[in-house]
């Protein structure tokens, strides 16, 4: 049934972005009361997105932009699990694509516009071909496109993989499984606005190759979001007023104060004197402007004198940059910043590392632990355990602040897996590592671009516990400063070179190539060679930093640290599963106490598998001894040493494996008459046995007499 004909206001857009494969965008029918609403969908994987903006402005001095992405379970079919049955906190799956939508549309909204912007992306059907992270970033461009909001797009996003060789757009989630690339690539018509993902060692070109084979189809998308606002009408634009600096202001102040401001820009650096500076300078344009007034007669006031003096420093800088080739702190635009490492550093950790550079520091710190240690994962779209993470922390101390600690921000949660991705492809496969890793990597101090020493750090780290990597990784980040036609690429960019200029550019890699990206625009596009530039830069970064790194430690240890578990595996007959946990978990949990172990039991492939750690040979030989007992199947016309479990009249019952126990009749006690058999054994006795019959229903008969000397008559205890 045609749903236009049901609704005539639905309009639906059918937009072919690759050869036989279209994604649809439709209007008019959900949601109408939103500013602009879209349903998206690929396949069976539907996504509303949804674009409100507030009619009052925003007191605050950054653009007030929220995104949020929710997956329900219903969407998939599923029932979330827990007591509450339903769903709770974002999933950091749903922050990350927050993250993603949220840093494609951010540089498309002009500058001094602060309503409020919200857009919201439910998934409402979750297919088992397509994840719903790109389809919503497509979604977003369109219902922006649909509010009138004075935004610079359409947009559109888009996943690539590599199977074989063949670069593949938005791939089918078993696809992106087998690819050796995942990146998600955000861009206009005409440049990329935004990119990230992972790669399994790739080199420069070959990323190019995959962001051209991205833009491609981005452009398409463009041109069907086009298509869509025309059938459905264009929007009423929004009505508001540019809130930015005067240019009469900052003429003025540029006058008073540019010569200061460009004597401290080329003076001596350091992050504490360069920010002091500036800020002694803010605070006397202001005495001297206002003095004893809250206001100029132009109607000034003292945050409008900071902000002006701020645009003074942020054009002295860029020219600075661009005319002069000199930075902030005296290096060439392709020098990185003096380096520092230690490994080792935390006695008592599985392995630690310290990575320094410039004002940059931060501490790693490698746990190794077992299955049970695995991040469980119960999402709509994947439910696959991950036995290695990496968690990120800012702590608000290095940076100077005074402030609280809570939980990970936002921030925080893109920084662990940008950093988790990067080292993902040199980590062992747990067949030959059967490890759960966790890397812990707090920032002691930031001037720019902590969580590339976070991969640096973890790097070590890991090499420190003598976890077997293939190689290691380092990672830098790029910056840009683009005046006019003349454009500079800067090498590891500081906090103010962040904050000023016009990208950032994280890339990540061994010596043989690139495992992970990550880059923000603040202007409107980057163009292709601007980007191989930028890269081949990164890459001689990359490999100056892997030489320091070499000089702290060349390889893994050979062994583990003396705190680590050590795992040692059995393989077992999967029907014995049962057996070696026994009812309720009695039986592991009896051995792990017995034995100082952690035991974890589980079937792979048709083979029961027991994983024991241990901090000690001694405790892994007992366990290992007290689990094949347990698995061990009692054997007719054996002999075996039993311990005496309970005393009846009629014998006593004797236990000779793990959780089996046989009888030891009366009549089978001594060769004499045995009226008590107390006067002959009692509980906890050990005695030995032999088991002269099974029986169909697995109950076993034990005799002793074999070792009791008939001569000797009645043996007795």
């Amino acid at each position: 049934m045609n749903p236009e004909a049901m609704n005539p206001e639905a309009k639906i857009q059918d937009i072919e972005f690759v050869p036989e494969r279209s994604l649809s965008l439709e209007t008019g029918r959900i949601a109408k009361q939103a500013d602009g609403s879209v349903v998206a969908r690929l396949g069976d994987t539907m996504v509303l997105s949804t674009a409100t903006i507030s009619d009052s402005v925003n007191e605050s001095s950054f653009f007030p932009l929220t995104v949020d992405y929710r997956e329900k379970f219903a969407a998939g079919g599923k029932v979330p699990g827990g007591f509450i049955k339903r769903e709770g906190r974002p999933t950091d799956k749903e922050t990350l694509t927050a993250r993603l939508i949220d840093r494609a549309i951010r540089p498309l909204f002009p500058d001094g516009f602060y309503h409020d912007v919200h857009v919201v992306n439910f998934v409402i059907s979750a297919g088992q071909d397509f994840d719903a992270d790109v389809i919503a970033g497509v979604g977003s461009s369109a219902a922006l496109m649909l509010s009138g909001a004075p935004f610079g797009g359409p947009f559109a996003e888009v996943r690539v993989g590599r199977v074989d060789g063949e670069y593949i757009v938005n791939p089918t989630m078993q696809q992106t499984e087998e690819s050796d690339i995942d990146l998600v690539v955000a861009g206009k018509e005409d440049a990329l606005v935004m990119v990230e993902g992972e790669a399994h060692e790739i080199s420069e070109e070959s990323m190019i190759k995959a962001l051209d084979v991205a833009h491609r189809s981005i452009r398409r998308l463009c041109e069907g979001q086009h298509r869509l606002v025309e059938d459905a009408g264009e929007p009423e634009p929004f009505e508001w007023e540019a809130d930015l600096v005067p240019d009469e202001l900052v003429e003025r102040m540029k006058e008073q104060y540019g010569p200061k401001v460009a004597d401290h820009i080329h003076g001596p650096y350091s992050k504490e004197t360069f920010h002091g500076g500036i800020g002694d300078l803010k605070d006397d344009a202001v005495d001297e402007v206002l003095g004893d007034d809250d206001e100029t007669p132009e109607g000034y006031v003292a945050s409008d004198i900071r902000d002006a003096i701020g645009e003074v420093e942020k054009a002295e800088m860029r020219k600075m940059i661009v005319e002069e080739g000199k930075r902030i702190d005296g290096r060439d635009q392709t020098d990185v910043r003096d380096l520092w490492m230690e490994v080792g550093y935390l006695p008592r950790v599985h392995g630690s590392a310290i990575f320094t550079r410039g004002e940059t520091q931060v501490l790693g710190s490698v746990t190794l632990g077992t299955s049970e240690d695995v991040q469980p994962i119960d999402e709509v779209f994947a439910d696959t355990d991950k036995p290695f993470y990496l968690h990120y922390r800012f702590p608000p101390f290095s940076v100077g602040e005074a402030s609280y600690l809570r939980g990970p921000k936002r921030r925080e949660i893109g920084h662990s897996m940008l950093a988790e991705r990067a080292l993902r492809p040199v980590i062992p496969e747990q067949d030959t590592f059967p490890y759960t890793i966790r890397i812990n990597t707090d920032v002691m101090e930031s001037n720019g671009s902590s969580s590339m020493a976070s991969v640096c750090a973890g790097s070590m780290a890991l090499m420190d516990a003598g976890v077997p990597i293939e190689k290691p990784v380092a990672g830098i980040a790029m910056g840009l400063v683009q005046q006019g036609d003349e454009t500079s690429v800067l090498t590891d960019i500081l906090g103010q070179e962040d904050h000023l200029g016009d990208m950032d550019f994280k890339v990540t890699g061994t010596r043989d190539g690139i495992t992970a990206c990550q880059m923000d625009m603040k202007i409107e596009g980057l163009s292709r060679d601007v980007m191989l530039k930028a890269l081949k830069q990164a890459r001689a970064a990359r490999e100056h930093i892997l030489d320091a790194m070499t000089d702290a430690i060349s390889e893994p240890r050979e062994e583990l640290s003396e705190h680590a578990p050590r795992l040692t595996k059995l393989t077992i007959d999967p029907d014995r599963i049962g057996a070696v946990i026994g009812p309720g978990g009695k039986v592991v949990k009896s051995v792990q106490e017995e034995t100082n172990t952690e035991i974890t039991v589980e079937e792979e492939e048709g083979v029961g598998i027991v994983t024991i750690a241990a901090t000690n040979q001694n405790d892994a030989e007992a366990a290992v001894e007290r689990i094949k007992q347990i698995v061990a199947v009692p054997e007719e016309g054996e002999d075996y040493i039993g311990t005496v479990k309970g005393i009846r009249d009629f014998g006593a019952f004797v236990e000779i494996m793990p959780e089996k126990t046989g009888l030891l009749h009366v009549s089978e006690i001594d060769h004499d008459y045995v009226e008590n058999v107390e006067d002959y054994l009692e509980v906890g006795d050990k005695v030995k046995v032999h088991l002269l019959e099974i029986h169909d229903d697995g109950k076993m008969r034990l005799t002793r007499k074999p070792f009791v000397s008939e001569e000797n008559g009645k043996q007795g205890r």
